[in-house]
């Protein structure tokens, strides 16, 4: 027997229609709940006197896709091996995010275990997953999720993501989640039909959620009950929140503080620790200020502002938000402070942008920063990576850059050996008018900028998915192979040096050079010369060793360090 229940205040009768076509009523709680238990192994709704059958919003299972009946799923069922995983908490850790599609040829959560060893040698801790709940179609970049309780089929289901974690936890790797939670994919949201999901307002990807409005406390609790979900029945070790500057919340206490709360319940219960990361384009720290300090006690949030600071100044480009960027007297400041824009004038929003981070007393491991993620790859006009512009020494200088930074570096699927593959926006709508309607605003998109329409790839097409795969064998390729080594050196040497782990942003200090920059943390110094000739810079104080070079014509003598182009060093002092 199964239960059934759907929360649907406002409808006057809720049926279902269960294995064979047999249908039921369910019965009305005085929460707006309707519940009913039955022999079933997939089932649907039916509201009021309708004919069409609706998936459960709260689906565990979706067998035939996001339009078809859900399907009972029993968490208690499966077979976990990590009894013995206490967690990993965020300090000291280095994150690798990867999409399951793309991840490998067959793009399966059991496909993506067979790789899992290489993220253990490579010595990143904890493995971020880009959505992986239920979306209309095969391939995706994830973020169209209309069934936010169901992990996707085509990537091998409920067992499917299970057993991958599972294996990350032998492995000793965290396993982070990606959630969607700021709107609902264009085909197959059938939420809003059995309750008032949605507000008025609407963001860039579609209609606002209703946060704060009638009825909201059955809209809240949805969100929170999908996040504590992935967490406590798929053991998942924390979630990475996106775009929350999109949650319109007016209450006393933000959706994001009662997440937060609940969260922290729910690792005290579990006795592992549960990690909250925010996308975020406010630079507000007050999502990573403890609650107790008047914050909404997030973890973490993603630092756009280290990306475009090391981005502008590696490529050169200038473009839309990168106008602000490109010094590296900008570099030095983020490396101290976090954020560029910090109650300073932002030339691309045309207004003061962000709020100043309180470098005593909110830690540098509360920042994830990356040199490439998912978003400042794929939403280029080509998915090009920076390994496809930047020289080999470039590559290096900047891995050097991130991973001794006093951040949460994070690293995107291939960026370690730099990889060459892109990963362009691909889709796979069924529905014909859809597809046209994604591939021409792409297209508009892009035209705005100058590119040409011929030029920009259609997410439709099977061969834009297809060019997006990791291409493995590059890594027997000498040149990827070298720098793969050094991204596992570093990787190494930041967790054997205390200095380079030290959250402390009080205790950081840059000095910006022309197209050079010298940081020093504790007894650690990192000298980089980002220009296309040799220079001499002067370190804090007199070299004891040296570290790390990434080239053999480096020199190093008391306290001067003698930096071919394009290169680094990482000494102690």
């Amino acid at each position: 027997m199964a239960e059934l229940a759907v929360w649907a205040p406002e409808r006057s009768r809720v049926r279902a229609r269960l294995d064979g076509g047999r249908e039921i009523d369910l019965t009305r709680g005085e929460d707006g709940w309707w519940r009913a238990t039955a022999p079933a192994t997939d089932y649907s709704f039916l509201l009021d006197d309708g004919v069409e059958p609706l998936p459960d919003p709260r689906s565990p299972w979706q067998p035939y896709g996001v339009h078809g009946p859900s399907r009972v799923y029993d968490h208690a069922a499966f077979g976990w091996t990590d009894a013995g995983w206490t967690g990993r908490a965020l300090p000291g850790s280095v994150l690798y995010e990867l999409h399951v599609g793309t991840f490998t040829p067959e793009g399966t959560f059991d496909a993506a275990i067979t790789r899992l060893d290489h993220l253990v040698e490579l010595g990143v801790t904890t493995v971020e997953l880009l959505p992986v709940n239920a979306f209309n179609g095969t391939h995706n970049w994830g973020y169209d999720g209309v069934c936010w309780y169901a992990p996707h089929e085509a990537y091998g289901g409920p067992d499917g993501l299970k057993r991958l974690v599972d294996a990350a936890h032998q492995r000793g790797l965290a396993v982070f989640i990606d959630a969607v939670y700021n709107h609902f994919g264009p085909s197959g949201a059938y939420a809003p039909r059995f309750a008032p999901y949605l507000a008025e307002g609407a963001n860039s990807w579609g209609r606002s959620l209703n946060l704060d409005g009638p009825l909201a406390g059955g809209v809240r609790r949805y969100i929170v009950d999908s996040a504590l979900m992935w967490l406590r029945d798929y053991h998942a070790d924390g979630l990475r929140l996106d775009a929350v500057h999109a949650l319109v919340d007016h209450r006393a206490v933000h959706l994001l503080e009662e997440l937060a709360a609940e969260v922290d319940a729910l690792s005290a219960r579990e006795g592992r620790p549960l990690t909250l990361i925010a996308e975020s384009d406010l630079n507000d720290p007050r999502l990573v200020t403890p609650r107790e300090a008047g914050g909404y006690g997030l973890h973490a949030q993603w630092d756009d502002d280290a990306h475009h600071a090391l981005h502008t100044l590696l490529t050169g480009e200038r473009q839309g938000y990168y106008a602000d960027f490109g010094s590296t007297g900008c570099l030095a400041g983020v490396l101290e402070n976090a954020f560029h824009h910090a109650g300073t004038w932002s030339s691309f929003r045309r207004r003061t942008h962000g709020r100043r981070v309180d470098r005593e007393r909110i830690p540098g491991y509360r920042f994830v920063a990356y040199l490439q993620n998912h978003d400042q790859i794929g939403n280029r006009a080509t998915g090009d990576r920076i390994s496809d512009t930047l020289s080999p020494g470039l590559l290096k200088v900047g891995a050097v850059l991130l991973l001794t930074s006093p951040f949460t570096p994070m690293l995107f699927m291939g960026e370690e050996w730099g990889a060459r593959t892109p990963w362009q926006f691909f889709t796979s709508h069924p529905e014909p008018e859809l597809a046209a309607a994604v591939a021409a605003g792409r297209r508009r998109e892009f035209a705005a900028h100058g590119w040409l329409s011929d030029e920009i790839p259609d997410p439709q097409d099977p061969m834009t998915f297809s060019r997006s795969h990791l291409d493995w064998a590059e890594l027997d390729k000498p040149a990827h192979r070298e720098l793969y080594d050094l991204h596992r050196a570093l990787i190494a040497l930041r967790r054997s040096r205390p200095d380079l782990a030290d959250p402390r942003l009080d205790r950081v200090e840059a000095r910006a050079g022309d197209r050079s920059i010298v940081v020093r943390r504790g007894a650690t110094a990192i000298a980089a010369n980002l220009g296309p000739h040799p220079q001499r810079l002067l370190l804090p104080a007199a070299a004891r060793s040296v570290l790390l070079v990434t080239d053999l014509g480096v020199s190093v003598e008391g306290e001067v360090a003698d930096l071919p182009a394009e290169s680094a060093a990482v000494v102690t002092i």
